[in-house]
């Protein structure tokens, strides 16, 4: 399973009537993303609210990804659930419906017995039956379990756990993930503002919502470092760390959402329990993707 490379963790557009998922859109949605060299999506994850999808929800979002991804691109499934067992079962569904990889956090309701070594056990469980490649999720933000870095090293050591996607935001824990890590596995960036410099310090990729909206200046921020252009990529990240930090981490899914729907996208409303964003939200986002320099290409502005 190859990680190198930008890949867009992708919203969840609904249907305004029913609450149910936009199939059609979701599939316009991933047309559109894929006329950039991006290296993959992630279906079902924070950004795309898995925690407030059913499971043959995420699993039809999957087939669908699967069907209108451009040929050569990866389809990663976010799997994790509270069980183990719930887990591995969403992980096989996942495969059959097309997901070349899963994307796994830990469980979190039983925080206080969640221990290092009970952390250890439910991944090697997962990755012993996984019918596709494991992606360790370290998101802390949402998901009060960490993944620490010993914890990460010792687990990429199994055959059927590829990597880990690092949402911490903290370059440090970063840095100390790809040195635990090393040559065994591959790190993949979370947070939009943290792709350069991630990839200087040894991570061979991001999994970065900013790229929803800027996916042509992350995708070619990639391929900039890949190319020994460090002032070019520089200056990109300067470009959609701002926007991250507004939208992504300021305004959180709904604002995401919003901006899509400002570049003709559709984002559309988050499922609730999550709310709308504001009106002074959406003037944010506005404002934001254009400092980015994106609304002035409306209304295909990525």
């Amino acid at each position: 399973m190859n990680l190198d490379g930008v890949f867009l963790p992708v919203t969840t557009p609904f249907e305004p009537a029913t609450g149910d998922p936009d199939l059609e859109a979701f599939g316009a949605n991933i047309r559109t993303w894929s006329a950039h060299p991006i290296a993959g999506l992630v279906v079902g994850g924070s950004t795309g609210e898995q925690p407030l999808l059913d499971e043959d929800e995420i699993l039809s979002l999957v087939a669908v990804a699967a069907r209108a991804r451009r040929d050569g691109m990866a389809l990663i499934a976010g799997t994790g659930m509270e069980s183990t067992r719930a887990t591995i079962r969403l992980c096989d569904l996942a495969a059959r419906e097309g997901a070349d990889a899963v994307l796994v956090k830990p469980p979190s309701y039983y925080r206080g017995r969640m221990s290092p070594e009970a952390v250890h056990a439910y991944f090697v469980a997962v990755a012993d039956a996984s019918p596709v490649p494991v992606i360790l999720y370290h998101v802390p933000k949402f998901v009060p379990v960490d993944i620490v870095p010993d914890l990460a090293g010792q687990l990429v050591g199994h055959a059927n756990i590829v990597g880990i996607k690092d949402s911490s935001g903290d370059i440090h824990n970063l840095g100390a993930v790809c040195e635990a890590v090393g040559e065994r596995g591959t790190v993949v960036v979370g947070a939009g503002t943290l792709l350069y410099p991630g990839l200087e310090i040894g991570a061979r990729g991001g999994i970065i919502a900013v790229g929803l909206l800027a996916a042509g200046a992350a995708c070619e921020l990639y391929r900039a470092f890949g190319a020994g252009r460090s002032a070019e990529a520089g200056r990109l990240q300067e470009r959609i760390g701002p926007l991250h930090k507004k939208v992504v981490a300021g305004t959180g899914v709904a604002g995401v959402k919003h901006g899509l729907d400002l570049l003709g996208l559709v984002g559309g409303a988050p499922r609730p329990p999550l709310l709308p964003p504001t009106d002074r939200e959406r003037e944010e986002v506005a404002a934001a993707l254009e400092s980015a320099g994106l609304a002035s290409r409306l209304p295909q502005g990525i």
